[in-house]
């Protein structure tokens, strides 16, 4: 017995020393920078700084430009290998992580809940630790946020959460690429939220002022987000001396705002409140006529899949539509989330504004 439990506690030291052993790879002189995220975890943004959101959006522009447009093939994750764990469905989490960490020379393992039951046939820190040890890292998405953390907790292996009922990071790094991309900088822009207190709104308040982005809210009574993570944006629009309002009036958040977007109002899990939600969303479907309270360049984004009671066909196919760009994008943000998190790559190319 004491020889196994001496057994066990050097296992648990020796996982946490080695959560920064993460194989090098560099290609061509860095670029100087302080910012250094390889062995991290990314459960939330709320985990990550400024210039750390920005450096992994840097390396995003640097890996699309250099891949895309140049035609370069940099193997920067040949030799490792990913565990996706899906307990949701997805068509965006799924394409862009295989297709990108294969394009980078890395192996994708898809998980679905046929083959893996997180905490159901094996426990959250038996599954960690069995990962750790057959895979560089672990992309989830999993319903509770609690399960993540277990496993970011258990395992020597960066976790990345590819969506929770709390928080959808690798999505929002998507939009502000999109953004960037489309007005040549995010400070001082407005974003509108029109639709439901949920998990990708959660991740631009823990995020936008950070860039001193604004941010106006219009969500239904009731369908308010989490006063927790509500009282930590309130911090941050502080810090970065940035507004955020709150209304359950969607043309009072469009007033005036460079960006509208929305969301799904029903996510998986809640298919039995369709009707409760469909009344109580009524007024809050983006228009042409909503877009004539915002800025006279107004862009809209939305995750997809989409609905049209969320958004009209004729803003959705519209010029001012940016979503299938950044549907595109969350292939080269989770790229350089993959790539920050496992090797000592640094963006090559100049680093845009932000």
């Amino acid at each position: 017995m004491l020889f196994n439990l001496r057994n066990l506690l050097n296992a648990a030291t020796l996982r946490k020393s080695s959560k920064q052993l993460v194989q090098h790879f560099r290609s061509g002189q860095p670029t100087q920078t302080n910012v250094n995220l390889k062995g991290r975890d990314l459960l939330t943004l709320q985990n990550y700084t400024a210039e750390e959101i920005k450096y992994l959006l840097w390396t995003a522009s640097d890996l699309k430009q250099r891949i895309k447009d140049k035609g370069e093939y940099l193997p920067l994750l040949q030799g490792k290998s990913l565990a996706m764990i899906f307990e949701k469905r997805s068509t965006r989490t799924r394409l862009s992580t295989e297709t990108g960490f294969a394009l980078l020379g890395g192996h994708p393992c898809f998980l679905t809940t046929q083959d893996i039951h997180l905490g159901v046939n094996e426990s959250l820190t038996d599954t960690a630790w069995v990962l750790s040890s057959l895979t560089n890292a672990v992309l989830a998405r999993v319903y509770k946020q609690s399960d993540l953390d277990l496993l970011a907790k258990e395992a020597s292996i960066p976790i990345v959460n590819g969506l929770s009922d709390s928080y959808h990071p690798i999505q929002i790094l998507a939009d502000y690429l999109t953004l960037q991309e489309h007005y040549g900088y995010l400070k001082g822009l407005t974003i509108s939220w029109i639709g439901d207190g949920n998990n990708v709104l959660n991740s631009i308040l823990m995020s936008a002022a950070k860039f001193g982005m604004h941010l106006r809210v219009a969500t239904p009574k009731g369908f308010e987000p989490d006063p927790n993570i509500v009282k930590v944006a309130e911090e941050y629009s502080k810090e970065y001396s940035t507004e955020l309002f709150f209304t359950s009036d969607p043309l009072e958040a469009a007033s005036g705002t460079n960006v509208l977007v929305t969301d799904t109002w029903i996510s998986m899990g809640q298919e039995k409140e369709k009707a409760e939600r469909m009344k109580a969303f009524q007024g809050y479907q983006i228009t042409m006529q909503m877009g004539k309270q915002a800025a006279s360049d107004w862009t809209f984004l939305h995750c997809l899949p989409r609905k049209p009671e969320e958004v009209d066909d004729e803003v959705f196919y519209s010029p001012r539509s940016l979503v299938f760009q950044e549907a595109e994008n969350r292939k080269w943000t989770i790229m350089a989330v993959m790539v920050s998190l496992l090797t000592d790559y640094s963006p090559q190319l100049q680093k845009p504004t932000f």
